[in-house]
């Protein structure tokens, strides 16, 4: 990585059309350059209303290739502006083959590479296996010109050997694109206890691998179709450093763009002064790839 890199994310509303939506990220993308950022980070999706509240194959005719429309877009901007975006996509692959898709533009506009979501949840109001297809790319970093970089999506930033993965292929960085909300219908308490543990794994993945997080989530309530229930989406996007350090962070309703600089000497020097990637005991790990040690 370049030894010091300007990071931008971006925590936006993404309950309009597709039109807006993106041309809300684009004029945030503006705001990123003009603080000299080198990278800068959209939500999961960030083209439109999260959809997978329900199951309808109409929603199919939102996704779109790679390359395809929006990339020829966002490309352009990368070049025009000299600046990373990290964007995600519903992609359409091939008929009936879709996948939740981040792509990473470098800073001439070329496709420096692109990241199929792993791990797919199926939960109420988080119906994904119904579109996307888990991704078969693996955890492998992408490479950019201020570095590589360790992208994951959502759902992914909850399973700490994805991160490990990502570290052990020498990522300078995590980045997780996210879409996660709270269920109006739960009490207070148990809101506050399900946003303390996505800020405390996705921490745990920086002061675990010694590198540092960039967790960039969507904002606002969006209704379910044909319900009055739906999903508030809780913000609190957030940069923190090898340690787990939290160095810049937005609350769970502001529209807000978070920008700071990072430090490459100082993620070398935290794996110095506590190497765990040493002393791992790798000849006592076979358990991992178990489904259930009886």
């Amino acid at each position: 990585m370049k030894s010091k890199i300007i990071v931008s994310a971006v925590q936006q509303r993404c309950d309009q059309d597709r039109q807006s939506n993106l041309d809300f990220s684009i004029a945030q993308i503006h705001a990123a350059a003009a603080l000299n950022a080198d990278l800068v980070v959209l939500p999961e999706l960030h083209l439109g209303p999260y959809f997978c509240q329900n199951e309808d194959y109409q929603h199919y005719a939102l996704a779109q290739s790679i390359p395809g429309p929006t990339t020829e877009i966002l490309a352009d901007v990368a070049k025009k502006l000299g600046i990373v975006i990290v964007s995600t996509i519903f992609e359409k692959r091939a008929p009936g083959l879709y996948h939740n898709t981040a792509v990473v533009f470098d800073k001439d506009g070329s496709i420096a590479g692109k990241y199929r979501k792993m791990h797919i949840p199926d939960d109420p109001g988080f119906y994904e296996k119904y579109y996307f297809t888990p991704g078969d790319i693996g955890f492998k970093p992408i490479e950019t010109s201020i570095g590589k970089l360790g992208v994951l999506i959502c759902w992914d930033q909850w399973f700490p050997e994805g991160a490990r993965l990502m570290a052990l292929a020498g990522v300078d960085l995590l980045i997780y694109p996210t879409a996660i909300g709270w269920d109006r219908d739960d009490s207070k308490e148990e809101q506050q206890r399900q946003l303390d543990a996505w800020i405390t794994i996705q921490r745990s993945h920086a002061v675990a691998n010694g590198i540092p997080v960039i967790s960039c989530n969507r904002v606002g309530f969006e209704k379910a179709p044909d319900s009055d229930s739906g999903i508030e989406f809780w913000g609190n996007s957030f940069i923190a450093g090898p340690q787990g350090e939290i160095i810049a962070q937005a609350d769970a309703s502001e529209i807000k763009l978070l920008t700071c600089t990072l430090d490459s000497a100082r993620s070398e020097h935290v794996r110095q002064i506590w190497p765990y990637l040493r002393d791992r005991r790798i000849d006592e790990y076979a358990g991992l790839t178990k489904r259930f040690i009886d």
